[in-house]
């Protein structure tokens, strides 16, 4: 047994099977009946699991394989719900997503809640965890939400799960057989949705309030829950949106999308979605790997605009308080992922594809900028990827959710690891969002300790009361934290340094290059 197979056997000796309960032999103060059941978790440290909840009637599996999620029937049954679900089927090209125990029976959720006597409705936060829209899960130990509540009683968290790669986000429509699949490009999106219905139809069982909810998730989690707003019919589920490293520029083209439907069924000597239907989920997973980091959430007019950022400008979510932002480094981590000479080459070929569709003038803008940046052999592509993934459009998505008459707080982290290619890159934060010291970043650094309990209760307190400012009394370090609204003319943004954190106009930190990287948000993540 190689390395890979002994993580995956540790992994899942972790899951087990939630069976129904017909003797009557649970812990009554454990159950809490829902629509479709009653589901008993796990008490442990003062906190209470309830884990593998179906958020759906029928799993996407058969003939429900690429179909829109199905509400959920009422049932009058008792179930365990003491262990993970399985992860979705993503793409095996990223090792994250081939570590979990994968299987297309995947819908379900996890709620967390303390162990105490409140009366009270509390705040609730939903989880939508990242992976490229390719891997991930809600297993995934970083997401175990005890610490955090440990420590933030006063909340909620809910994590839920969804339908990833081709499995999630697979136009179809265009094959001769494609018209009974009009969803199939935006079906993870969808998923998260029929989460957020389950969440808002039966949390108050949990002792949380439904009418205030807060969605947050980093990179592809990022992505969808500034998204979400977009979707109609979507907003009656949720009030806030905290975005880490992750905006509408994270999505596709129907033209790129249909590029990949036909690249993958090709490869599978496909023609038709009734052929593509016989598959068994692994071929389509390993074939998957030649589609990595291209599985986005399609632009298609339908359930998501062609055009997200006039839809934020028009105001479409005025109504929605956003908190998000980006970290200073964020393709340094991709670098340390891939290895410098594999990110290169696939950077290269990224940026072949952006020149691409540029103009002369923006050519030469990018050409400038790159010249710029060359002080290491990957830094060109790092640092403009950087602009273009993440800076550029955080900072787009803040001015256009402003000029819709929307509230948008804004952040910059920038805290490093010791080694000199990470440094502040993508996702390092989150061991500090959950509470999970011992889940350092991949150099071996935790973060501050009282620096990384204000950042979770900056986020308790957005969840909360929609600010996320903290008063003296309030903030760990005994120092109020005033986080201002941004305003195009100033653009004051809140930045996270590790011992300092404090609003300064973006400009003094040099987030995005106006002239030379801005407009690339327009191009999204060709």
């Amino acid at each position: 047994m190689n390395e890979m197979e002994q993580g995956i056997a540790l992994l899942r000796a972790q899951y087990g099977v939630n069976r129904r309960i017909t003797d009557g032999s649970y812990d009554k103060d454990l159950a809490v009946k829902c629509v479709n059941g009653t589901f008993v978790g796990k008490e442990a440290e003062g906190v209470i699991a309830y884990k593998g909840i179906p958020f759906v009637g029928k799993q996407p599996v058969g003939e429900y394989r690429w179909k829109p999620p199905v509400d959920v029937v009422p049932d009058e049954g008792v179930y365990e719900a003491y262990y993970n679900a399985k992860s979705a089927w993503g793409n095996g090209d990223l090792e994250t997503g081939s570590l979990f125990y994968l299987d297309e029976d995947c819908l379900y959720l996890n709620v967390w809640k303390a162990a105490d006597k409140s009366t009270g409705k509390k705040p609730v936060m939903v989880w939508v965890h990242g992976g490229a829209f390719e891997a991930g899960g809600t297993v995934d130990p970083m997401f175990d939400c005890r610490n955090f509540l440990k420590e933030n009683p006063e909340v909620i968290v809910v994590t839920i799960a969804y339908r990833l790669g081709v499995f999630g986000f697979l136009h179809l429509s265009h094959l001769p057989d494609g018209k009974d699949y009009p969803d199939a490009q935006n079906l993870g999106l969808l998923d998260q949705i029929k989460a957020l219905k389950w969440v808002h139809e039966n949390i108050a069982f949990f002792g949380g309030d439904p009418e205030n909810v807060t969605i947050f998730g980093e990179s592809a989690g990022a992505g969808s829950v500034s998204l979400l707003p977009l979707v109609e019919g979507s907003q009656r589920y949720f009030q806030r949106v905290i975005s880490q490293s992750g905006t509408p520029g994270l999505t596709r083209s129907t033209e790129d999308a249909i590029a990949c439907t036909e690249e993958l069924a090709a490869s599978l000597g496909c023609k038709t979605v009734a052929e593509l239907q016989k598959l068994d989920a692994q071929k389509l997973f390993d074939a998957a790997a030649a589609l990595t980091l291209r599985q986005f959430p399609e632009r298609d007019g339908r359930i998501l605009p062609r055009e997200p950022w006039a839809a934020y400008a028009d105001g479409a979510a005025k109504d929605i308080t956003l908190l998000q932002g980006c970290n200073k480094d964020e393709m340094n981590f991709f670098v340390v992922s891939f290895g410098v000479d594999m990110f290169k080459t696939w950077a290269e070929g990224r940026l072949e594809r952006l020149l691409s569709r540029v103009t002369d003038e923006e050519k030469k803008r990018i050409e400038s900028y790159c010249l710029d940046k060359a002080s290491e052999r990957y830094e060109p592509e790092c640092s403009l990827l950087s602009q273009s993934w993440f800076n550029a459009p955080c900072l787009r998505l803040a001015e256009r959710q402003t000029m819709g008459g929307g509230k948008c707080y804004t952040y910059y982290l920038t805290p490093e690891s010791p080694d000199p290619i990470m440094k502040c890159g993508h996702a390092i934060e989150l061991a500090s969002v959950f509470n999970h010291p011992e889940m350092t970043d991949e150099m071996g650094r935790s973060f501050d300790e009282t620096f990384s309990k204000t950042l979770r209760k900056i986020w308790v307190q957005f969840a909360k009361t929609g600010n996320p400012s903290l008063t003296a009394a309030e903030s760990p370090d005994g120092k109020a934290k005033v986080w201002p609204l941004y305003e195009p003319e100033k653009k004051p943004v809140m930045v996270f340094d590790e011992f300092d954190i404090h609003p300064e106009p973006e400009s003094a930190r040099g987030i995005v290059d106006w002239e030379r990287t801005y407009f690339l948000s327009s191009y999204y993540c060709v």
